[in-house]
């Protein structure tokens, strides 16, 4: 086809705008249209090269981020400077979620592998919205605790099949 008259038949471009890739996020899954145009006025669109830092594990976390494009790598340094990696994500996920309710010390590094745009929805724009408005700031902080709550559930789940895992191995050595 004539690429000038395939332009009549794109769809209205609804999925590239920032208001879809909110509504894709599980978080703000249950959000609807003036919700999501409510939360697409408080988060912050951010643009990173290849190999720029996002935040070092140790800083205070002040928010979580989105890949709406790109790779961020999420790695551990030990004392000796050698890096550990824990997760390669991709657009469609986040990370550092738990910096929106918590002030506390980042668990982990990330670090962009290739140019990404990030969108930070951070603590100090939650803490505004929930004082300013309330209904759909609370909505948000629900879908966000799912998410945490979902993750610690699988964590949970997890941690059981290690421990029978562990407890296995060790009466089969015993055993022997």
């Amino acid at each position: 086809m004539n690429p000038f008259w395939s332009n009549i038949f794109r769809s209205s471009g609804y999925k590239q705008t920032l208001t879809y890739f909110l509504s894709t996020m599980p978080m703000f899954k249950k959000l609807d249209d003036r919700e999501l145009g409510f939360l697409e006025n408080i988060v912050h669109v951010r643009n990173y090269g290849t190999d720029e830092i996002v935040f070092n594990e140790g800083d205070i976390g002040s928010g979580m981020y989105s890949i709406r494009s790109g790779q961020v790598q999420i790695f551990n340094r030990d004392e000796q400077g050698q890096e550990t990696e824990q997760a390669m994500l991709e657009a469609g996920d986040f990370f550092g979620e738990i910096a929106l309710t918590a002030s506390r010390p980042r668990c982990a590094s990330a670090r962009t592998t290739e140019p990404t745009v990030l969108i930070g929805l951070f603590r100090s724009d939650m803490l505004e919205a929930v004082r300013r408005h309330p209904a759909p700031a609370a909505k948000i902080m629900l879908g966000l605790n799912r998410v945490i709550s979902d993750r610690l559930l699988q964590i949970s789940v997890q941690l059981e099949k290690l421990k029978k895992q562990l407890t296995d191995n060790q009466k089969k050595q015993t055993d022997e």
